[in-house]
């Protein structure tokens, strides 16, 4: 979310010098799956560190402590085990499915990048067709057995959740959600800018959702339009309701919003 504010209000000079970067020499990774899903997963990693430190040092700082919403620190050993095991699924489901879609998907290169407003207009339209579809497909997982036993049950065995967690899904979540991604996308028709800002955005959005952690500074607590932390650790402890990941007004429509647990700061 910082990085929107900053390319937003950076002007369009700086994502035209961001796009002429890219587009020089380097458009052709953009097309290649194996940089994609490298960049995707190092993304994660990077996005999770810092939740993954305040694990580390909050049994001796005090008030990390008091932001913490989940019971209890999660050691290294669990986040090691849950990075190998992303990582695994990376490399035998979203790579392939990843070299598939780029293969029959067209995509024009301009020499411009787009405006501050275009890519701030395209990123927030992803995120809100992303967060419709990503709510019909949670939704429908939870009520029907089946689809929960085979695709979600796995997401769901973290209950208290941790960053890292985020992506910690069977293979065919996993390829589900990057599905949903990518259809969002290309019912925008973003710029490849919009497009990189967006995944960037949704990838933030997915670890402060499961970091465990409620600061003041969160992106919900500045937007309460947002869930956050709060509202999906209720989701993960319940089994149920919250389905939504960005946006709380789907499960205020049809009744699927469920009490957001205090922060003790809070009380």
């Amino acid at each position: 979310m910082i990085a929107l504010v900053l390319l937003v209000f950076g002007g369009d000079s700086l994502l035209q010098c961001i796009w002429d970067f890219m587009y020089k020499e380097r458009h052709v990774l953009l097309m290649s799956p194996h940089w994609s899903v490298c960049a995707a997963f190092s993304t994660h990693l990077i996005f999770s560190a810092p939740f993954m430190l305040l694990d580390v040092f909050s049994t001796h700082v005090g008030w990390i402590q008091k932001y913490r919403i989940r019971s209890e620190a999660v050691g290294l050993y669990q986040w090691f085990r849950c990075a190998s095991r992303i990582l695994w699924k990376y490399m035998v489901g979203v790579l392939p499915l990843t070299a598939l879609f780029l293969s029959v998907r067209r995509t024009h290169f301009t020499e411009r990048a787009p405006s501050s407003f275009q890519a701030f207009r395209e990123c927030v339209s992803c995120m809100l067709i992303f967060d419709t579809l990503f709510f019909m497909f949670h939704y429908t997982i939870h009520k029907i057995p089946w689809l929960y036993q085979n695709i979600h049950r796995i997401h769901h065995l973290n209950r208290d959740t941790f960053a890292l967690a985020a992506q910690d899904s069977s293979i065919s979540e996993l390829l589900s959600l990057q599905t949903l991604a990518f259809i969002s996308a290309m019912l925008v028709g973003c710029h490849p800018v919009s497009e990189i800002l967006f995944h960037l955005v949704n990838t933030w959005m997915a670890v402060e959702d499961h970091c465990g952690y409620d600061f003041p500074w969160a992106v919900h607590r500045l937007l309460p339009c947002f869930g956050g932390a709060p509202h999906h650790l209720a989701h993960h402890q319940h089994f149920k309701g919250n389905f939504a990941p960005y946006f709380r007004h789907w499960d205020y429509i049809f009744g699927t919003s469920l009490p957001i647990p205090v922060n003790k700061e809070d009380n």
